[in-house]
């Protein structure tokens, strides 16, 4: 696992800006960074800021944030 799948990054619809919009809170605190005309999109531009964001912390010598951010339930093997 790399490091950066430590952290909850989702992805949701914004009527407000009319497009989705990527989160990832333990990372990013204020709020959404990344906005897409897809689902795919945004979800791919949000991976990449989480993994340039890990990368500039562990650069500057700076601790990583705990990933204290879970689902509101876990899932449920079938």
């Amino acid at each position: 696992m790399k490091t950066e799948d430590r952290y909850l990054k989702f992805v949701r619809w914004s009527d407000d800006d009319g497009h989705y919009v990527g989160y990832c809170p333990d990372l990013f605190p204020w709020g959404g960074v990344c906005h897409g005309a897809s689902e795919e999109d945004a979800y791919r531009e949000l991976t990449e800021l989480v993994r340039e964001e890990v990368e500039e912390l562990r650069r500057d010598g700076k601790p990583l944030p705990e990933a204290a951010t879970r689902p509101m339930r876990d899932a449920v093997l079938a």
